[in-house]
């Protein structure tokens, strides 16, 4: 979808439709007096037979002499919209330009003032609420032409020189897509090859940009034995993809690190039948890497970034490795494997490790990693670990800039204990009490001296079956990145 930005009023719009919001009771509409004499004595006599008054989620829909349609959306009070709210509205009133077959939309959401939402916030909320409704996936499925439709273009109303947010929102929008496509696509087509293959055309598609893949002899020569611990019961090759942007000069790089479970059956420590197929998105966390690249590319920052990729399918068979086998990670220190299903944290600590030769300034891992985080902040936020101060608020508040939400668990020390062992340098899970934090503990021995931190996105990187991915925390990243340059 082609987002764009527009400063003239509604009656001067050649598209299919015309959004235009409204606050509860309010009894004139400035956007809407522009607009033919036709559409204004409309609105008023629904006002009037109390048809319409701005309540929440209300839609109600004009047509002018030449046919344009018209769509009202009710705002509900003005001092009670949030950031959320105006969120959810915008996917509505989306859908319903989709479902109607409007391949063109000009939103004047923006135009309005919210008490709860800054300008910028506005401007971005509508472009990446617009771009998730009209996504479609279609990849593995057969559609009758005349039941598909797509936003082509979005044009959304920007004044006090608000167009550099809608340009962001524009790039995430397209990192967020190519995130989703990565995560929604089945496992038997989405494998290690096929996720180096997509970086490759997005490396190759883009200025500054360039690519490296090393494959497992190399691995096997570098010593990432944890890595290719996981990778061993599959038929697929492991890969650890490695695209680098060049728009900072000399400066140190940022690095992004993503857990790549192309499939996790959970090897040997198989996991149950039911709902297994969802381990499709365990590859979450490098779908939104290579999303926060191409959206970092698109935008030209003046950033040097790495992104790091370690893309593996976790299988097993007679050669997978196995409960109480000691493996040597990248960094030489030693893991005790108690639980096969613990399998992002192995390939995330190599991953990191190999990170730190780029002598990043800023190294952040993004991970699917544990069920025990959708238990403690559910669907609505991510969680962020880290031990270097204010680093954590950054990325927090970053996300609040895109209403991509997440929120800080410690990280002490005192958590450490439950990952030793008498075998080996540790063990690669820490039990049931605090198994998010033990997590991030476990990555964080692998970080020393690092400004590094964890973000476990199990409860946000999708939905359920019928939503599928949701491209989170690709906003997040982009923005915080954003904010550093």
């Amino acid at each position: 979808m082609n987002i764009s930005s527009i400063t003239h009023a509604p009656d001067q719009c050649k598209s299919d439709m015309i959004i235009i919001g409204h606050f509860q009771d309010d009894n004139s509409n400035a956007h809407i007096n522009t607009l033919e004499q036709s559409i204004q004595d409309q609105f008023k006599a629904r006002l009037a037979n109390k048809d319409f008054s701005g309540k929440s989620g209300q839609t109600l829909t004009l047509y002018s002499t030449s046919g344009t349609r018209v769509e009202i959306l009710g705002l509900g009070k003005n001092d009670k919209c949030s950031p959320s709210s105006l969120y959810t509205l915008t996917q509505k009133v989306s859908a319903i330009a989709a479902k109607s077959r409007c391949s063109s939309v000009c939103n004047y959401l923006t135009a309005l003032n919210f008490e709860q939402i800054n300008n910028t916030l506005k401007h971005k909320l509508v472009c990446l609420a617009t771009s998730h409704a009209a996504y479609r996936y279609e990849d593995t499925k057969n559609f009758k032409a005349d039941n598909v439709h797509h936003i082509e273009s979005l044009q959304v109303f920007t004044e006090d020189g608000h167009a550099s947010a809608v340009e962001q929102a524009s790039a995430m929008s397209a990192g967020i897509e190519a995130c989703r496509h990565l995560a929604n696509n089945p496992p038997n087509i989405c494998n290690p090859q096929y996720m180096a293959d997509y970086a490759t055309d997005i490396a190759n598609t883009h200025d500054r940009c360039e690519i490296n893949i090393l494959e497992e002899a190399q691995m096997e020569e570098m010593g990432m034995g944890a890595l290719l611990a996981v990778g061993r019961g599959s038929v697929n090759p492991s890969k650890l993809i490695v695209l680098k942007y060049n728009g900072g000069g000399d400066a140190k790089p940022f690095a992004l690190v993503g857990k790549g479970i192309t499939f996790d059956t959970g090897g040997i420590s198989l996991k149950p039948g039911p709902n297994m197929d969802e381990m499709k998105y365990d590859m979450g966390g490098a779908a939104s890497v290579i999303g926060a690249f191409k959206a970092v590319a698109e935008l030209q920052l003046p950033i040097n970034l790495i992104t790091i990729v370690a893309a593996v399918e976790n299988m097993p068979d007679g050669d997978a490795y196995r409960p109480g086998d000691v493996v040597t990670s990248y960094s030489g220190k030693t893991i005790e494997v108690l639980n096969t299903d613990a399998e992002g944290r192995m390939i995330l600590c190599d991953a990191l490790t190999y990170a730190q030769e780029f002598e990043p300034q800023v190294i952040l891992d993004l991970a699917t990693l544990t069920g025990a985080c959708v238990v403690a902040l559910g669907h609505h936020a991510s969680g962020v670990m880290t031990k270097t101060d204010g680093l954590a608020a950054d990325i927090i508040n970053a996300g609040q800039e895109v209403h991509d939400r997440a929120w800080e668990l410690p990280l002490w020390d005192d958590y450490q204990k439950q990952l030793d062992t008498t075998f080996a340098d540790m063990k690669n899970i820490g039990g049931f009490p605090a198994g998010t934090i033990t997590a991030g503990c476990f990555l964080s021995r692998f970080t020393d001296g690092q400004n590094w931190a964890h973000i476990d996105i199990a409860g946000t990187a999708w939905n359920n079956k019928k939503q599928g991915a949701t491209g989170r925390p690709v906003s997040m990243l982009v923005q915080y990145l954003i904010n550093q340059a």
